[in-house]
């Protein structure tokens, strides 16, 4: 052996002369593999070339394009050994390898199809043939058009599309196209023109994968934003006459019009105080939903003030059926939207009192310091975590028999994340939880 096969091996002379040739066998190739070989150089006396794999020294692979021939004693004609010639292909083979790997990979998690510069399909992999509702034989020689409507197939687009291709451009997006029944799917895809030596394109190669449910997902919230938005337009304008013009002056004009006497003699002065306390409690629960309504538009913004905390609570829970079981303290002022602000803190009250099986339920309401407030219950108590995962609409611990589904608390925590107030819980030890919300 010559020193370039002693360096790819990784072995010395000392360490091969006398020793077997297996001693460099990868194990890689077929029994039939080296039977032709056999066949070509012994039998058929010629040269037989082939693609080897061989394992060095350290136990790595290497690759020789190999020319093997038998050598004959020339006087009698017995098989005297072997010469065999080998150019390295090491390098070249690794750079193959490597890239049939990504293909693979590519393969196994992509749906891939290849078309000539005319957009007729070439090979289509089996993902691709699966997601399709086609099958090779359907697809190869047809055209790209077989995919898309009609109409879009004969617009200026579609072919500006395939000029870009055709001029070495890669197009990268979001594609609506059609399967062999008709059903309509989405794929996140890249058109890669493939190039050859000379740097002409000889084809496109199209990597997809299907993201039709995230789309699905993307038009039905698009929809249901639609029905939201005219849903808050009539909150915004349309009800506003009825709950803040139409029936407060109809309540004044009652009043003004009916007597003293007809007012003690028929005991309307209840009924009257009840319609009252009801229109203003409607009427702040209207600017609740007013001011979410208003964060559906564009760049809409929260209406924020500097208020006192204590008297805008205290005034919200006053028409409350459970104003009595909360204790307010004095609480100090905070730029907050009130109507927000006071309803994030209505669900945390509600929870407290809902969730508890204590025989006298109580939440207080506090100012810890000049960043934290802190609205403590004496219920069953939760966790960070637990609150956290109640926070997400539909969640329920189990066995639980109110009827609760986590929406209120997750409207509660997405209003105070809005102020860019941060909510943190805890389960004390003695019972109740306590949740401290940071101001600044």
């Amino acid at each position: 052996m010559n020193d370039q096969f002693c360096q790819i091996s990784g072995y010395s002379r000392e360490e091969l002369i006398g020793g077997n040739h297996r001693i460099v066998n990868s194990g890689t190739h077929p029994r039939e593999f080296w039977i032709e070989m056999y066949r070509t150089t012994l039998r058929d006396r010629k040269i037989w070339n082939g693609q080897v794999t061989n394992r060095s020294k350290n136990g790595s692979f290497y690759y020789v394009e190999t020319f093997i021939k038998a050598d004959f004693d020339q006087a009698t004609g017995k098989h005297i050994g072997f010469t065999s010639i080998r150019q390295d292909l090491s390098s070249i083979k690794r750079k193959e390898l490597n890239f049939r790997h990504r293909m693979d990979a590519i393969n196994k998690s992509n749906a891939v199809i290849e078309f000539d510069v005319e957009g007729n399909i070439i090979y289509a992999n089996d993902r691709f043939q699966e997601l399709m509702e086609y099958s090779m034989d359907m697809l190869k020689g047809k055209n790209h058009r077989m995919f898309i409507s009609e109409g879009y197939a004969n617009s200026v687009d579609y072919n500006e599309f395939w000029t870009k291709l055709r001029s070495g451009q890669f197009i990268s997006a979001d594609f609506e196209r059609l399967t062999r029944t008709g059903k309509r799917v989405w794929l996140q895809a890249t058109y890669n023109p493939i190039l050859n030596a000379e740097g002409i394109i000889t084809s496109i190669m199209k990597i997809a994968i299907d993201v039709s449910k995230r789309m699905e997902q993307a038009i039905e919230i698009d929809r249901k934003n639609t029905y939201l938005e005219h849903a808050a337009r009539i909150l915004r304008h349309d009800m506003h006459s009825g709950i803040n013009v139409y029936m407060p002056r109809g309540i004044s004009s009652l009043t003004k019009r009916l007597p003293e006497e007809v007012i003690s003699n028929y005991l309307l002065d209840a009924p009257l105080r009840l319609i009252r306390e009801g229109l203003a409690h409607t009427q702040k629960v209207y600017r609740g939903v007013y001011e979410f309504a208003n964060l559906v538009k564009p760049g809409s913004s929260l209406d924020l003030k500097d208020l006192d905390l204590s008297e805008i609570l205290i005034s919200f829970f006053s028409t409350t059926a459970y104003k009595d079981q909360i204790d307010i303290g004095v609480l100090g002022r905070a730029v907050v939207s009130e109507s927000l602000f006071c309803t994030a803190i209505d669900n945390l009250v509600r929870n407290g009192l809902k969730y508890n099986d204590s025989p006298t339920k109580i939440v207080r309401i506090s100012r810890l310091s000049d960043e934290i407030l802190e609205v403590e219950d004496n219920g069953r108590g939760m966790t960070h975590e637990e609150f956290d995962y109640f926070s997400k609409t539909g969640t329920r611990r189990e066995g639980q028999k109110e009827a609760g589904s986590g929406l209120g608390l997750g409207i509660c925590v997405a209003i105070l994340k809005e102020h860019g107030f941060i909510t943190t819980c805890e389960k004390q030890d003695r019972g109740g939880s306590s949740i401290k919300i940071k101001l600044k």
